[in-house]
Formats: C-alpha cells, structure tokens, sequence
C-alpha cells in the first residue's frame, strides 16, 4: 500500500507515502519521502536566507550569556523529519482537518485507547527511528562547554536526550516510555511494541499519512481489530508518558523550571511558536525578570514583543555557526 500526497510551500513540492504489512511474521514499515530540499526539508516552513547581521546579533546574545537557558519546540525537529502542528503550510493544522487526541477523551474512553494505540503501533519504528540534527547537536555541545545552564525542551520525541543532552526538562514528557493510568508503572516503549506484536500477529493496516507525535492515520474498520495490552503489573490501562492536549504539567515539573529560568541570566527560545501556555508562561517569567530574550523561530511567535533579538532561520543552519565560547 502506499499513501501519497503533494503540498506546494514556497516552491517546495513534498509527498511521502508509508506502507505497513506483515510477512512471515515480521512487521515492515517502508517511509519515503521526495522533496526537492531532501527529506530534512519536508516538514520545514520556507524561510528567508540567513542575515549575516542577524547572526552576528545572535552570537553576541550568546556570547554575553554566562548562565543561558534555552526552550526548544517542534520548529527544531522538523529539520529531522517530524511534522508540527502550527507551521504556516506544512503544519498538521495547516495539512489536514485531523486534531491531536484530548486527555480527558484518552482517559474516558477504551475505544478511543484502542484507536489511539493501533495508530501509533504503526507510526512508532518510523518515529522512534529519527536522529537529531545539527540544532539539536550545537545545543548539546553547548552544553558540553558550560554554555547552556539548561534546556526545557516541549518536544516528546528523544531527540535532545540523543544528541547527548543532559541539562534536560521534558516538559511535556516523552514518548519513549509509558506508563500505566493505575499503578504508575513505567515501561519504555519498546518493550511495549514487542507486546503489541505478540497480540496481533495478523493484523495488518494501510496508513494514511504522518501525524507529529508518533502516529499515522487509520480508518475506524481497521483500529477495530486491534488488540490493546494492558499493565503488565497490575492489569490497568496504558499511555504514553506525555501531557496530552487538555492535560496539565505536573506542579513539580513547572516548579522546577520556574527557578531554573530564575537561575538564569538569558533565554533563547528555539523553533517554537510558544502557543501553547505551558512553555510561554516561562517566557513571561524571563521578562519579568528582566531577562534578555532572542527568538529562533520561521514564523511569528506569541513572545516577538518580548525579544531583544528575533530570528526566522532554520534552526539547523544558525546554530552551527554560533561559537560557545
């Protein structure tokens, strides 16, 4: 089977498609990708090209900071070939009339489980699969040199922890463990995938493109079929170790960043729009601080008249050239 489809963003052509079958037991899941960026460039807004004064002004930001705290969102792992929701085109928002799946709906309903399980058994090898990108790399070097104080991150992808990085909040969790609504048992996720195997061993599927947190679209007849394993420990219902839409961040985890941005004397926000108020109320924290605050973000953001310094960039291509020294 494959699924196909064409966006136009700035001259950019892009279409995937992803197949999903069973042979002799085992799973395949085969994604292509064309665009005539490469692969990195599929999910990437278009921007304009890189300013040498801006990125002089964004080395001395950086040069300047002694105790830097960065926010990275999904603006930073789209150059690794995971979609987000909002940008201007490419976004799912912008793609497709589909929503990410509400917490309360999660919790409520086994039905909505099962669908929301099927889809992302399918979607997981290619999602676990991404690597980080240069972005991703500059910041863990950063960190490496004492440059970065911390990072906060509201991706739920791994890619930082990959990179190497270790100054890390989570903000809305991540998808490489689950836990169990009852008991609080955590398992990684792949340990997870090894069980879903096991229940359906004939159970097959046709995808219907790419959502951003690692699931795929299906249709109602073939979810139905789906078996949906429940806690090894104690019986009780799974979920990805994320915050969902309508969740909140637990009090601990907000506390927590609340005085590390107090802790630090500059913020840099990478590749998000800081839509979402659980990263943006940080933001409000910095500048009411005083804080000096650049944006890295294609795009405009909820905080741009709160920034010294705003950038519309690729995140792949400024940090790089930046010297943490």
């Amino acid at each position: 089977m494959k699924q196909s489809g064409q966006t136009r963003s700035g001259g950019m052509r892009m279409s995937f498609g992803l197949t999903f079958r069973t042979a002799k037991g085992h799973w395949l899941v085969n994604l292509s990708r064309q665009c005539s960026h490469g692969s990195t460039g599929l999910f990437v807004p278009p921007s304009p090209p890189l300013d040498p004064e801006k990125v002089k002004e964004l080395q001395r930001f950086i040069t300047l900071s002694k105790r830097l705290l960065v926010m990275t969102g999904a603006g930073i792992s789209t150059e690794s070939g995971i979609p987000d929701y909002r940008s201007e085109k490419v976004g799912l928002y912008a793609r497709t009339d589909r929503r990410p799946i509400q917490h309360g709906d999660f919790i409520r309903s086994a039905p909505i489980r099962q669908r929301y399980w099927a889809r992302n058994f399918v979607g997981w090898p290619q999602f676990s699969s991404h690597q980080p990108n240069p972005a991703h790399l500059a910041l863990s070097n950063w960190e490496r040199l004492g440059k970065l104080y911390w990072l906060v991150t509201q991706n739920v992808d791994a890619l930082h922890t990959k990179a190497g990085s270790q100054r890390l909040t989570e903000l809305h969790g991540c998808m490489h463990r689950v836990l169990c609504l009852h008991c609080g048992e955590q398992t990684p996720r792949g340990v997870l995938q090894e069980r879903f195997e096991v229940l359906n061993p004939t159970w097959s599927a046709e995808a219907h493109g790419l959502a951003p947190d690692g699931d795929v679209f299906l249709t109602e007849e073939e979810v139905q079929n789906f078996q949906v394993p429940s806690c090894a420990r104690c019986g009780g219902p799974l979920k990805p170790d994320v915050v969902f839409f309508g969740d909140t961040v637990s009090a601990d985890k907000v506390d927590f960043v609340h005085r590390r941005v107090k802790e630090a004397d500059s913020l840099l926000v990478v590749g998000s729009s800081l839509q979402v108020y659980s990263g943006y109320k940080f933001i409000l924290t910095a500048w009411e601080k005083k804080l000096p605050i650049a944006i890295l973000n294609i795009g405009p953001t909820r905080s741009d008249g709160l920034a010294c310094l705003k950038l519309d960039s690729r995140c792949g291509e400024l940090l790089p050239l930046i010297d943490p020294h």
